[in-house]
């Protein structure tokens, strides 16, 4: 068990560090970490590039989150059959965010993590996410921040698990619970500053790029 959840976190963390804002902005010339809030994420890119840079980053990174949290279970099945399916599954997204949040290609720098939890989560609790992605929006619409918003989904997440079993027939194990809150606490953490400038009435409120 202990060799497939190494090799699923080892293997997501490998494509987690795979950096599309980056990338994406190098097209348009652009080196991300330079411009902006020099942060290497989709909210950034579509800041500094516009819409479809950043739309596209966020897809990206969501579909990074998702093969990362799947296609590892693959190969740790392969080294360790019959392996707790959701474990390693976690250890895959586990890894990803890593990856995508201490880069060993940025010089272990990255991004947030949203969009990669996102794409994760729509594996492994995609009621809760799509609960949370609904809180995203009407937070971001009502605040028109995104850190507001991003937190308030991943707050969400250990709260849909603890009360969707109440009202209705969605089930959830203790694994899943304690996983949904540890996913709300490194979410906090990576937002951390933006909590700080928050506080401080310094977080800027997202605008669109009009050029």
């Amino acid at each position: 068990m202990f060799a497939a959840l190494g090799i699923s976190a080892l293997v997501g963390y490998l494509l987690g560090s795979v950096n599309f804002a980056v990338l994406v902005a190098k097209r348009y010339g652009i080196d991300i970490l330079k411009e902006g809030s020099g942060n290497p994420g989709a909210t950034n890119v579509k800041r500094v590039l516009g819409k479809g840079p950043g739309n596209l980053v966020f897809a990206l990174d969501a579909l990074k989150g998702a093969a990362g949290t799947y296609l590892p279970f693959f190969l740790a099945d392969a080294v360790s059959p019959g392996s707790p399916r959701f474990e390693v599954l976690v250890a895959g997204l586990a890894g990803t965010l890593l990856g995508h949040c201490f880069s060993c290609f940025l010089g272990f720098k990255g991004g947030k993590g949203v969009a990669s939890t996102i794409g994760g989560l729509l594996v492994l609790l995609p009621i809760p996410i799509v609960i949370g992605a609904a809180l995203w929006a009407i937070a971001f619409y009502a605040t028109r921040y995104v850190s507001v918003a991003s937190l308030a989904l991943g707050l969400s997440l250990p709260l849909s698990c603890w009360l969707l079993p109440k009202f209705t027939p969605q089930q959830f194990g203790d694994a899943q619970l304690i996983f949904a809150g540890a996913i709300a606490l490194f979410n906090v953490w990576t937002h951390r500053s933006n909590i700080g400038r928050l506080l401080r009435g310094e977080e800027n409120k997202f605008t669109k790029k009009t050029s």
